[in-house]
């Protein structure tokens, strides 16, 4: 890497079920390209052909044991940082993620009952040094996200997933939230989608630009 170069941000979005993520990832990246930032859009899991492979595996035919589930994700999470995220950082781009750690912190570790313990020493050495330099999360009420969710067409088995879940799914994010006030910032899901894509556009730019 040239010296003169500059590390690029990591941004990630999270949220539940029809919260609007990966509309508002797409809105983030046309802001940070106006502004002459390179920019790179990706998703979890996936953002490279191993990954997305484990996408469809995870998402199509889930492994009977909530451990096996959380590996498939850590291992697509450290070919995704590998072959996209940390080349990208370093090269001076920004990258903007639908999902990364908060997301396995809520899936796997609330609902999946996976111990926290485990996700943080995990994450140690898959995700280290390449945590989010800010994420949003994009909070809605579970019953409206639900409802987002089947306008959408076909539900993949954590869109169908009962409210109960659902509610479970939005205390979590929450919680990480209020943990980690310096990084993550909560959004109104609720909001216009317009709106939304300005609150965020406005945070990063006092932040970063």
């Amino acid at each position: 890497m040239d010296s003169t170069i500059k590390r690029g941000r990591l941004v990630t979005l999270e949220g539940g079920e029809g919260s609007g993520k990966s509309t508002q990832v797409v809105h983030l990246a046309r802001f940070l390209r106006e502004q002459g930032i390179e920019t790179v859009i990706t998703r979890e899991p996936g953002g490279v052909p191993f990954s997305e492979r484990l996408r469809e595996l995870i998402l199509q035919e889930p492994p009977s044991s909530a451990k096996t589930e959380f590996l498939m994700f850590a291992a697509a999470r450290t070919e995704h940082i590998a072959g996209l995220i940390q080349p990208a950082l370093m090269d001076g781009r920004w990258v903007v993620c639908d999902r990364y750690i908060d997301s396995t912190r809520v899936y796997q570790g609330v609902l999946g009952g996976i111990d926290a313990a485990l996700i943080k020493a995990t994450e140690t050495y898959t995700v280290a040094p390449f945590l989010p330099d800010l994420t949003f999360l994009l909070d809605v009420n579970p019953k409206l996200g639900l409802e987002r969710a089947k306008a959408r067409g076909e539900l993949s088995r954590y869109d169908a997933a009962d409210e109960d879940d659902h509610a479970k799914v939005r205390k979590g994010f929450l919680d990480i939230a209020a943990s980690e006030p310096g990084r993550c910032v909560v959004i109104d899901g609720q909001e216009r989608e317009m709106e939304i894509a300005g609150q965020i556009a406005q945070i990063v730019k006092r932040r970063f630009l």
